[in-house]
């Protein structure tokens, strides 16, 4: 029976996803399951998982059995039990490990949780699916305090160089990367480590030689004795991106270089990336000859179609993504949006609250009116781009509401604008008990009208407080260059110090004597008509023009 067979081979994402999920397997799911592992082992003549059988292994170890699902389709599987693997030893085959197929080797008192499948259908490959997988199976690992992951891997390209390489030796290549394994390389790849080699662990397996990598994943958490205590995720890494405004002559090239941050920082296993403000920006170079206020309009028609690049970038790199902002108009109303596309293929929009005066008279670019939290697998996050972080309301709104971190999407073209943004940023971490991530555009474009020069220096904020860095900044980047910035954001010390801090800055509110309220978008629209008349003429030029009209 074919078991631990990947295939890593990069494809194209599919550009229809819009939805991934991870989840424990349901009998009713086996048809699917069925279907993609038909698909998965056409060149491996091994028997398919009977519905009895998979039905058994979720009665007895459900936590163990994952499917992951693309748009509601089983696309992949990762089979698992626990076992007493001193019971067993390094010397085993599959079929013992697996009780003959019965699983009766599955006990809740060992202390190895054995992987005895994973596959993804190939039409999905390149999603980066099988690494989703892997991390779920590590966090039931920890979950369930168990002291590792052990399975016997294929190395199905071995074929191609048993007549020259005996398995060692092949195995010491590809570990070296002078040769890809296509199942192998995966692993290692993932932190898992060689144990020994297996002789005749999977009889059939013409592809392997019928040799296996007994393959293993050592959970740093393990204390003999301690298991099915809960892990919480208390830790985040986020990403942040500052960005050189450059010449772009296409949209694919804009694209190459979205790409390339948002792998170089996935590479680092990191929850977050957030991008600066209005970042596309050097698109409109095209519309130069246009008044600023149609360029900016023209620049919409590129939003929709960077949101669904980063919708699909974020499932393919597993990582959440701030998409900073862009222009676009609804009901003729020209806005500053941006998304949270989330790793599992979901996304929300945002828009900016408070505009410039700058944005008015040049664009006339309009206020948004929601203010929420979002929920997301690694904390509950704000967002606020740019002038919005200076009114302090907003961001004690958002805390009230659980935020832990804020990110802070900004464009500013000189230093002073950005110190603004900059120690309103650090008065809201400590105000708020949260941390605070900023993202500015730094660089040039002497093509682009209103444009033209940019400052910034990306950072992460913290509270001031023992457990935290004394000036407030957890990191920062040189300040007008482009680089990534990564940290880590430790949220059980956010937790700790907003009962047990030297201050209490939200338990000691006086709400006896003030209190602050958030209303229902439109729930007051007599004063957002007031607010539109206020600004009627400064704007009445520009929502004349024709390109408004249209």
């Amino acid at each position: 029976m074919p078991r631990s067979k990947l295939n890593t081979k990069t494809h194209q994402a599919n550009p229809d996803v819009k939805k991934v999920e991870i989840r424990a397997l349901r009998i009713d799911d086996y048809l699917g399951l069925r279907n993609s592992m038909k698909e998965a082992y056409k060149s491996w003549h091994g028997s398919i998982w009977s519905e009895e059988q998979i039905r058994r292994l979720i009665n007895i170890f459900p936590e163990g059995q994952m499917v992951v699902l693309v748009n509601d389709k089983v696309v992949g599987v990762a089979l698992s039990i626990i076992v007493n693997y001193d019971n067993f030893g390094d010397d085993h085959t599959y079929q013992e490990i697996t009780g003959y197929y019965t699983f009766n080797s599955h006990t809740s008192e060992g202390d190895v949780l054995y992987g005895i499948e994973v596959f993804i259908h190939p039409d999905y490959r390149g999603l980066r699916l099988a690494r989703r997988l892997y991390d779920a199976r590590k966090e039931l690992c920890e979950r369930l305090k168990l002291k590792s992951i052990v399975f016997g891997g294929r190395i199905p390209n071995y074929h191609s160089y048993s007549a020259t390489l005996n398995p060692r030796q092949y195995i010491e290549k590809v570990k070296s990367k002078e040769i890809y394994d296509q199942v192998l390389s995966f692993q290692l790849s993932n932190e898992f480590h060689v144990i020994k080699l297996l002789n005749d662990y999977m009889p059939g397996d013409h592809e392997s030689k019928e040799y296996a990598t007994l393959m293993e994943w050592n959970n740093v958490l393990y204390v003999k004795d301690s298991k099915y205590s809960p892990v919480r995720k208390s830790s985040v890494r986020v990403g942040l991106v500052q960005w050189q405004m450059r010449s772009f002559k296409t949209f694919e090239m804009l694209c190459e270089q979205i790409e390339f941050f948002i792998d170089s920082v996935a590479g680092y296993k990191s929850d977050f990336i957030l991008f600066p403000e209005l970042f596309n920006a050097p698109l409109m170079a095209e519309f130069n000859s246009q008044t600023q206020a149609e360029a900016i309009r023209s620049l919409t028609y590129y939003t929709e179609l960077l949101r669904d690049k980063f919708i699909n970038y974020a499932i393919m790199f597993n990582i959440n993504i701030i998409t900073g902002s862009m222009p676009f108009i609804r009901r003729g109303q020209l806005y500053n949006v941006g998304y949270l596309c989330r790793r599992d293929g979901s996304i929300e929009r945002y828009t900016k609250i408070h505009v410039t005066p700058n944005e008015v008279d040049a664009w006339g670019i309009v206020g948004g009116s929601k203010l929420k939290v979002f929920d997301t697998d690694a904390g509950k996050i704000g967002i606020l781009v740019c002038y919005d972080i200076e009114f302090p309301e907003l961001a004690r709104l958002l805390a009230l509401q659980g935020m832990e971190i804020l990110f802070v999407p900004f464009l500013t073209d000189t230093q002073n604008a950005f110190t603004r943004v900059k120690c309103c940023g650090q008065a809201r971490a400590i105000e708020n008990e949260c941390f605070v991530a900023i993202a500015g555009c730094v660089g040039n474009l002497p093509k682009v009208h209103n444009m033209d020069i940019q400052y910034a220096q990306s950072a992460v904020f913290t509270p001031a407080d023992f457990a935290f860095p004394t000036n407030g900044i957890k990191a920062e980047a040189t300040p007008n260059s482009e680089a990534v910035l990564i940290a880590d954001l430790e949220l059980d010390l956010l937790r700790k110090m907003r009962l047990h801090g030297s201050v209490h800055n939200l338990l000691d509110r006086r709400t006896d004597i003030y209190e602050l309220r958030q209303l229902k978008p439109n729930g007051r629209l007599g004063i957002l008509i007031e607010h539109a008349k206020k600004q009627e003429n400064k704007v009445k030029d520009i929502i004349d023009t024709p390109i408004l009209k249209s």
